[in-house]
């Protein structure tokens, strides 16, 4: 079946659903870098990267499509003063009903962040109403499932929710659009299971391209190294020393919010200064024999690597999204606050985890087939 991946951002939605055997036919991202990346790991589709508001459907030429995938941001996109940013009727969302609605495929795919299901607008209206209410405006039934990525072999704790959308002159059957777990809480990969074979380098250490170093230790670490001639992206950060002083007195589960006052963070510019600002998740330290919290487009500097005074690599956080080691990611490695364009690391942040968007894939591969569409 073919499908075209709108925001489809550095191609995790598009890859997952190609290892579900679907011809992937077009993939439009706004970030360049993004697209760059998507494009070069997906050699054979064709990649717009282009505002989507500016794209004539009309003018893509497309053969029929039997499904549109896809994450359009959940904030509110307003045009002018008055309107309401929380109403996803005033958002990027409406681009994708605009696909659906002038396409008419069989089925659609839509992820976005759990709290989309508790957002509410203005006049007190559920966003996920709407959003369910445009959709059968376009023709077509809805259900909404929360998934935890886990379930489906990815080493994160990361839950999403999928709009799931079927074209209403076909048969409806919410039951039997549920994708199959392949693992439960007593079988999830690790956090360590998932890197441990990965070169152990220190903070200002590594280098784009490397060898492996080690053997595979499990199936998890094989699988995300099939066909592939060694290791990319894997380059740690250069802290300072009084970071990485900060880091050694962080425990597993423990935060810069666990440090003491001489390991604190500093005002910027003052650093004989104590920050008042604190995050809990601002370099945590996950336990390594569990899955890895969720890791968010600032993944950079919300984890410290189990057993090294450092942040995260990039392929660390690709690894730990399910992206496999062939999977290289361009553009900078990190940006700067005004910088626009999307790092390697909000790429891996941001994406759907592939193994995740396989199980969906194959959730809908199953559905065709039980009602002979």
């Amino acid at each position: 079946m073919k499908v075209i991946d709108i925001f489809a951002g550095c191609g995790g939605f598009s890859l997952g659903f190609q290892l579900a055997n679907f011809n992937s036919q077009l993939a439009i991202e706004v970030d360049s870098w993004a697209s760059e990346t998507f494009a070069f790991n997906h050699p054979g589709v064709k990649v717009i990267t282009e505002d989507i508001r500016k794209i004539s459907i009309k003018d893509l030429k497309l053969p029929k499509i039997d499904g549109i995938i896809g994450g359009p941001p959940c904030q509110g996109f307003s045009l002018s003063g008055n309107r309401d940013t929380k109403d996803p009727r005033n958002s990027l969302f409406m681009e994708f009903v605009r696909f659906v609605y002038e396409l008419k495929p069989k089925f659609f795919v839509m992820e976005n962040v759990l709290g989309l299901l508790s957002m509410k607008t203005k006049k007190n209206i559920f966003v996920k109403d709407i959003i369910e209410e445009e959709f059968n405006r376009a023709g077509y039934n809805l259900v909404v499932k929360v998934l935890n990525s886990a379930n489906y072999g990815v080493p994160q704790l990361r839950q999403r929710v999928f709009f799931i959308g079927i074209r209403n002159d076909l048969p409806f059957i919410p039951e039997d659009l549920i994708p199959t777990k392949t693992n439960k809480e007593n079988s999830f990969v690790t956090l360590w299971d998932a890197i441990s074979d990965l070169p152990q380098i220190d903070s200002g250490c590594g280098d784009d391209s490397q060898s492996y170093l080690t053997k595979a230790n499990n199936s998890y670490q094989r699988s995300m190294r099939v066909k592939s001639r060694g290791i990319f992206n894997h380059i740690a950060m250069r802290h300072t020393n009084r970071l990485i002083e900060r880091f050694k007195q962080i425990s597993y589960g423990q935060s810069v919010k666990d440090v003491s006052d001489e390991h604190s963070q500093r005002k910027r510019g003052a650093a004989d200064q104590i920050s008042g600002k604190v995050f809990s998740q601002n370099n945590m330290r996950p336990y390594p024999n569990k899955p890895s919290p969720t890791v968010a487009a600032s993944f950079q500097s919300n984890f410290i690597h189990p057993y090294l005074n450092r942040n995260f690599t990039a392929r660390e956080g690709a690894r730990i999204q399910s992206f496999p080691d062939t999977y290289i990611f361009k553009g900078k490695r990190t940006t700067m606050s005004w910088e626009k364009n999307l790092s390697q690391y909000q790429q891996i942040g941001n994406a759907v985890p592939p193994l995740m968007a396989k199980a969906l894939g194959k959730m809908i591969v199953k559905y065709f087939n039980l009602h002979s569409l």
